[in-house]
């Protein structure tokens, strides 16, 4: 816990695609202070601090550890150095905020996570969909036994680029999907398939596709390509009782429930019709997911409370992206 009567200091690194982003979330929480920006390039440090002008600037992360002042590090750097820095963070006695995945193996996500506890740190992780406020509803859906047993989900995550060197189509595109299969069903696979294809750069596949089967009987299927003509962002969640979509393309009615299924006929033992009943979309809060993922963060470091994307959490996500590099490997 910090004391409640003094903002929380933190320090952004990567100024790139994301880290933006998250700085401009973090600045606009009442009692929260943006007081570091960190990147190698001076060209992105010199344009994010234009919008942060009282926050101080770094080419590297050093003088942001040893900063007494500094309460939290928020890390949007390339996947590859994620687990590296935010092993570092805590080591500097500083909670960590880092994009997703945690790493990009196993091994290193338990070596963040173990450094974190025993620092005494929080360690959350971005899985920004589990701060949807679709998915919440959806979470709570699932839970209360309004789609009854849960059969079986699956996901399309597709779109004409961006191409990436670094990361294929898994751990770029899945790592959103796997996140929230998991958030949903609360348990890890037991079986991990994927099958993919390198087309534009030998190595990287462009589009995978993959089957998890989790204890409980539940299946999951993930479509992932930024090789796709369509953009999409959709999973569909099947139950005994309930059919429900969530859409994150639409401005309105992200969250779609079906009253469809099968039902058995009390005519004639052992038959089933199908039922389809009516299909509606519940008020879903007008939040932007990341403003809600970024109050967490500062809220589990004010109170001391666990992150609900913690660094167990995380470290769940890489476990099955790494089963599925496994098998997309052989």
């Amino acid at each position: 816990m910090t004391d409640p009567q003094r903002a929380i200091r933190l320090g952004v690194v990567g100024l790139g695609y994301w880290g933006p982003n998250l700085a401009r979330n973090f600045a606009a929480i009442a009692g929260c202070e943006v007081s570091w920006l960190c990147d190698a390039d001076a060209r992105a440090r010199e344009r994010v601090a234009a919008a942060h002008p009282e926050a101080r600037v770094s080419e590297t992360i050093e003088p942001l550890l040893s900063d007494p002042e500094l309460d939290a590090v928020v890390l949007a750097t390339p996947v590859p150095t994620h687990a590296q820095l935010a092993a570092a963070v805590a080591g500097a006695g500083k909670h960590c905020f880092v994009e997703k995945p945690l790493a990009t193996s196993a091994a290193d996500a338990q070596a963040a996570v173990a450094a974190a506890q025993a620092a005494g740190t929080i360690l959350m992780v971005g899985h920004l969909l589990e701060y949807h406020p679709a998915v919440n509803r959806l979470k709570q859906l699932l839970d209360g036994g309004e789609l009854g047993e849960l059969y079986y989900l699956y996901g399309n995550r597709l779109n004409l680029g961006k191409l990436r060197a670094d990361e294929n189509a898994l751990w770029s595109l899945g790592a959103h999907d796997v996140s929230v299969a998991l958030h949903l069903i609360d348990e890890e696979p037991v079986e991990c398939v994927a099958h993919g294809r390198s087309f534009v750069r030998d190595g990287v596949e462009d589009v995978v596709f993959c089957y998890l089967r989790f204890p409980s009987g539940v299946v999951s299927h993930l479509h992932l390509s930024w090789l796709d003509p369509h953009k999409e962002r959709r999973l569909t969640v099947v139950g005994q009782k309930r059919m429900a979509t969530f859409d994150d393309m639409q401005l309105e009615g992200k969250l779609t429930l079906y009253d469809k299924g099968f039902d058995e006929d009390v005519r004639s033992w052992g038959e089933y019709i199908a039922r389809s009943g009516d299909i509606y979309s519940p008020r879903i809060a007008n939040v932007e997911p990341l403003r809600v993922e970024c109050e967490h963060f500062i809220e589990c470091v004010r109170d001391g409370i666990t992150p609900r994307s913690d660094g167990v959490s995380g470290l769940r996500v890489v476990r099955v992206l790494e089963q599925l590099q496994r098998s997309l490997d052989a």
